[in-house]
């Protein structure tokens, strides 16, 4: 059950840019809380002078790094044992394993990037990556970078939004999947627009 959006609200008010950060690093690990609307309503709160830019950008950053990163070292750590112990529930066999070793070495890095605009993908591409093993250099480049756009991203919205926040919001957490299959298929059609318009040497 997700958590009671009034007592996440209400944290948020009474502790600010701190709640931001417990909140976001126990939601990006995989605990039932909408992040997104977490961060319209902060955008919001910064819109009217409650919040602080400066420290809730940083605070939901630095929140969203630390619950990537244990996703990471939580694959990372057990291994393969996650699979056989937990692997009915996340939907991952050995089998589906050796294809995302393959996956992450060619595409499979993007992931960690996009993968937070995509609903219940971004714990589970870092204990993913975890498991394969992937070099937490290459980790970091990729979910970090997505981590920062992701935070930006929704706080902006919730600062323009205004009073509107609430029932966006509530249409952004609802269709976030189909909103971000939408933005990657414009993404990849732009780009193979353009890379079509260049001239052929």
């Amino acid at each position: 059950m997700v958590i009671r959006m009034g007592v996440v609200f209400d944290w948020i008010v009474q502790h600010g840019a701190g709640a931001l950060f417990f909140l976001l690093l126990l939601g990006v690990v995989g605990l039932p809380i909408p992040d997104e609307t977490l961060l319209v309503f902060c955008g919001y709160l910064i819109s009217k002078g409650r919040l602080g830019p400066i420290e809730t950008f940083l605070a939901g950053v630095a929140g969203t790094w630390c619950g990537i990163s244990l996703s990471y070292t939580i694959g990372r750590t057990f291994g393969v044992g996650v699979v056989h112990r937990f692997g009915k529930y996340l939907h991952i066999t050995e089998e589906r394993l050796a294809k995302v070793n393959r996956w992450f070495d060619k595409i499979g890095h993007w992931a960690l990037f996009v993968g937070y605009f995509i609903a219940g993908v971004r714990h589970f591409t870092a204990i993913v990556a975890g498991i394969s093993r992937l070099r937490f250099t290459h980790f970091a480049m990729y979910a970090w970078s997505g981590g920062v756009i992701w935070v930006a991203s929704f706080l902006t919205l919730g600062y323009f939004l205004g009073e509107r926040w609430k029932e966006v919001a509530e249409l952004v957490h609802k269709y976030v999947l189909e909103a971000s299959l939408v933005l990657i298929a414009a993404t990849v059609a732009v780009y193979f627009l353009r890379y079509r318009r260049r001239p052929q040497v």
